[in-house]
This record gives C-alpha cells, structure tokens and sequence, in this order.
C-alpha cells in the first residue's frame, strides 16, 4: 500500500471518530408526533410522601427537591436539548417538587395541572386521577403540534397509568390514543 494511501484510510478512520453534531434523536421524533408524550416523575426529592398537615400553598410544609434534585432536573433538560427537543409545552402536578423540576427543565415557566397532582395520601383516587390526566390530554394534544409534551409528576400518577414505578428524574415516553389513553410506553433512565 503506498504511503499516500495508507495517509487517506487514516484520515478516514480519524474522521470516524469525531463527533456528530446533536440533531434528531429517536426521542424527539417521537415527541413530535401528536399521539407521543413524555411524562417524568419529579428530581430528588429526599423522603416519601409529604409530611402531615402540608398545604399546597406553603412549600415549606412539603418534601422538596434538594441540591441534587436541582442539577438533576437541569441536567434533564440538557439532555432532552440535547435529544433535539427545542420546544416543549410543559406541565406539573401543583407540588413545589414538581413545579421547581419543570422549571430548571429551562423550556420557560410550566403550566400548574391539577390533572397531574398526586394522589399518594388517598390511592382510592388513582382512577380518577387517571381519568383527570385523560381529560387533560384529550384538551391539550390538539393543540400540541409538533412541540413536545412534557408532564411532571409523581411515581404514584406515573405507575397507576403507565403500570411503570420509575425512580426521581426518570421519564417514560407514552403514545397514547385519541382518548388519552396509554397504549405503549418506552422508560428512559434519568441522565446522569
């Protein structure tokens, strides 16, 4: 093999290697579509549950995210730009936890939905908080295009109609049906 040869396949090999520059993934495809979501439960969060007596309105009364929790929830929003997603509609259950995720995720201020509250303290509610989601997404999707649709909320919401428990920062990316219904879902690991 000449020199000049053996000089262009390791160009070639070098140019193998670099990187490619972040586009479309497989994700943000999917995400584009109208019947994709991606629902996500809240960053850490050190505890369970709330303690006794918390109110909404006060979240010095509820469990909420520490240090860890915040760069963990930027982080995700890194990664999901990364992904390709440069737009996104974004929801949250009315808990500080989850209020304060979807913000860091940096896709600008989260709308508060009640559909998306949780329902640890009372798991009689967990079909009705299901139908609540439902209702949410059968008003929301039309309007969606091809923005992506973000919903933060907690593993009891996440597992009652995913039938998937996912750790804090962890997502799932759901096609749903016109009705808002789930039939698939895809679990994306939290990104570290």
């Amino acid at each position: 093999m000449s020199l000049r040869l053996a000089a262009f396949f390791l160009s070639l090999l070098a140019l193998s290697s670099l990187p490619i520059a972040a586009g479309a993934s497989e994700l943000s495809d999917k995400l584009s579509q109208p019947d994709q979501i991606l629902i996500m439960r809240h960053a850490r969060a050190p505890g369970i549950g709330d303690p006794s007596g918390f109110t909404l309105n006060d979240c010095t009364t509820q469990r909420n995210l520490n240090e860890e929790g915040r760069d963990q929830a930027r982080k995700i929003g890194n990664w999901l730009r990364q992904q390709g997603i440069s737009g996104a509609i974004v929801a949250s259950s009315p808990w500080c936890r989850t209020r304060e995720t979807a913000s860091l995720l940096g896709f600008g201020p989260p709308e508060m939905q009640e559909a998306l509250a949780s329902f640890f303290n009372d798991a009689a509610r967990g079909e009705t908080a299901n139908q609540r989601l439902q209702q949410y997404l059968r008003t929301v999707l039309p309007g969606k295009g091809s923005r992506a649709l973000i919903l933060v909320t907690h593993d009891v919401n996440i597992a009652r109609w995913t039938g998937e428990s996912v750790a804090s920062g962890e997502m799932v990316l759901v096609r749903v049906d016109a009705d808002g219904k789930p039939l698939s879902h895809k679990v994306y690991a939290r990104p570290d």
